[in-house]
Order: structure tokens, then C-alpha cells, then sequence
């Protein structure tokens, strides 16, 4: 589960994901940085994010949102959790700052619509692209597995349903698209081996929500 810095109050068993998403940036985010760092170091926290660039909305200007991006990826580099991006007509500007900062945490686009053009850019600077209910086809079957995720964030289909549907799409049977984004999830996010379940998870976000309150992957 996740919340924004000023909400997170850790429960036993859970994880979480923090960060300062665009749309709810405003005057007096500068005040959460400081919060947000204090929650990144938390144990549960296995996350940063979402974070990042949205050019058509947003709570503050865009040369804002850059700034407070960088931030995120200064606490997702220095406390070593991956980084999740939310990104709308902004891939060019976050492959630059990628190939600027060169981070050594993973870095993962949430709810990928792109082409696969734009998906090849990405995967070319090692990122990683997640896919809700609506996505290109094409795109999702040129994503290797070792690159991909799944999520129930963008609407009512069940994870199950976005399983079948992009195994049928990829030509691949459920299990071994299962497997390999369980596998995926197990490598990524820093869960402590004690508090993991019994069963591998099957949504990139089973253990975390995002800043606005809905199922992730």
C-alpha cells in the first residue's frame, strides 16, 4: 500500500510506495520533501513513486515537476528503491535526465501506452514499462519479459483477465507470463525475504498503491 509523505503510517505486513506525484504538486510540496525523505527510509517503503512529468497536467508548472523529479531520483538512487514514473508526453525529457544521471536503480513507466518506438527508446536506456488495460499491441509483444510488468491500475479488468489477455496477445501461454513478472517483482522491489508470501505475487504493485489511492500493478 501507498500514500502520500504526509499520510504514510506503516501497518504490519504491508509495503508501501511514496512519492510526490505531478497532478498533486502545488506551493507547498517543498514541505513534503522533507517528509518524503524521512518515509523512503522506512523498512516497508519499497518504492519511490509515483513520481514524474506530465506536460498536459499538473499540480505546478512543468519546470516544477522537474525539479521535484530530480529530487525523487536523488532518494530513489540514495536509498536504493526503484523509481515509479508516471509520464504523459515527456518520454524525451525522461531518456535525457536517464542518460544524464545514469541511475543505478531500476526505473519503471506506469501504465505504457506508447508506441513501439517509443517503448524501444526506453527499453534501450534500461527501463522498464508496465502495462494496464489499454495499451498498443504491437508494443507489448516487443517488450522482452525480463522487462515487463503488469498492472490493474488503469481500469476494471482483474489482474487474472490482464494476464490471459497479454499471454493471447503475446503468444505465450499464462503460466510463463505469470512466472517470469512474478520473478520480475521478486528481483525489483527490496521485499524482506520474512514478509514475502507464500505465493509469488502476480501485480507490480500486490504490496503497493499508488499516491492516488488506486490498485497499482
Amino acid at each position: 500500500m501507498s500514500t502520500t509523505p504526509e499520510e504514510f503510517r506503516p501497518q504490519p505486513g504491508k509495503y508501501y510506495s511514496v512519492g510526490l506525484h505531478p497532478w498533486s504538486l502545488s506551493d507547498t510540496s517543498k514541505e513534503s520533501i522533507a517528509r518524503l525523505e524521512a518515509a523512503v527510509q522506512h523498512e516497508q517503503v519499497v518504492a519511490v513513486g509515483e513520481t514524474g512529468l506530465d506536460k498536459l497536467k499538473g499540480g505546478v508548472n512543468y519546470e516544477e515537476q522537474l525539479i521535484y523529479f530530480e529530487k525523487q531520483i536523488r532518494l530513489s538512487e540514495q536509498w536504493h528503491k526503484p523509481l515509479v514514473i508516471h509520464a504523459v508526453k515527456s518520454y524525451d525529457d525522461i531518456i535525457r535526465i536517464h542518460k544524464a544521471k545514469r541511475p543505478a536503480q531500476p526505473w519503471i513507466i506506469h501504465g505504457f501506452r506508447g508506441k513501439p518506438e517509443t517503448a524501444a527508446q526506453l527499453l534501450r536506456e534500461g527501463l522498464f514499462l508496465s502495462f494496464g488495460e489499454y495499451y498498443n499491441h504491437e508494443t507489448l509483444k516487443s517488450v522482452p519479459l525480463d522487462r515487463l510488468f503488469l498492472e490493474t491500475d488503469e481500469g476494471n479488468m482483474t489482474i487474472d483477465k490482464l494476464y490471459r489477455k497479454a499471454a493471447h496477445i503475446r503468444n505465450q501461454s499464462p503460466r510463463r507470463l505469470h512466472k517470469a513478472l512474478a520473478g520480475n517483482i521478486a528481483r525489483i522491489f527490496p521485499l524482506e525475504q520474512p514478509a514475502r508470501q507464500s505465493s509469488q505475487p502476480e501485480n507490480i504493485m500486490e504490496y503497493v498503491r499508488s499516491t492516488k489511492g488506486e490498485q497499482m500493478p
